[in-house]
């Protein structure tokens, strides 16, 4: 069984933030946000998260090919677009991307997908993990 679990920063501190790491077993933090320098939280921008991620023994990784595009981000934060036609245009961006042919899923194992978003329900972490969960047998998702 490989697990794949979701995160976002923003309404976490920094010690809730890594103690959900650090007890849920998670090896490596895979970096999925289009812009990796929030001032949002300043654990969280990349400057300071991999230097606090390897004091908890876990391997930071930056993957900006499972962001979405500006566009796409913009269209939904304007609310040109809703979350339903956002999904599906997401959706297209990963196959268009071809990501299933440029990944091993084994390296997503014990992992945490990164976002801001403080739920995963309406952010594009959730959306990555049941795109992976749909095309590779025994991930189980969780959503910290």
């Amino acid at each position: 069984m490989i697990k794949i679990f979701t995160i976002g920063f923003t309404q976490k501190s920094a010690e809730e933030f890594f103690t959900l790491l650090v007890k849920n077993g998670v090896s490596k933090l895979i970096d999925v946000r289009l812009n990796n320098s929030s001032q949002l939280a300043g654990f969280a921008s990349s400057k300071h998260l991999p230097y606090c991620l390897k004091l908890h023994n876990i391997e930071y990784q930056y993957s900006p090919q499972f962001a979405p595009t500006k566009e796409l981000l913009k269209g939904y934060r304007d609310k040109k677009i809703d979350w339903n036609e956002y999904e599906k245009r997401y959706i297209e961006i990963l196959q268009k991307r071809k990501i299933l042919d440029k990944i091993s899923i084994e390296e997503f194992d014990n992992s945490v997908l990164l976002c801001s978003e403080p739920t995963a329900d309406r952010c594009h972490r959730r959306l990555l993990a049941e795109y992976l969960a749909n095309h590779f047998p025994n991930i189980e998702i969780g959503h910290l």
